[in-house]
């Protein structure tokens, strides 16, 4: 997950995306797009950002059943 310390809807984004991970088992990383400027410059203000196997899934807010779907699909041969 990409967002910012003192983010509101990040720390909200983090409770669900631990939860469902904690479930099935998976690991997850949270990085500042302060620490970035890279980041900074292409996420700005639609943090926080989430990503599965390196792809954007959601901004803004983390739909825990979409996110729990997209994390328990079978990946292609």
């Amino acid at each position: 997950m990409y967002g910012r310390p003192g983010c509101h809807l990040c720390e909200q984004a983090a409770e669900v995306i631990a939860r469902v991970c904690d479930d099935l088992g998976e690991t997850w990383v949270e990085l500042s797009i302060d620490d970035d400027e890279a980041l900074r410059e292409e996420y700005g203000e639609e943090i926080p950002v989430t990503l599965v196997d390196g792809r954007r899934h959601d901004f803004w807010r983390v739909d825990e059943a979409r996110l729990r779907a997209a994390l328990s699909a079978v990946p292609p041969l």
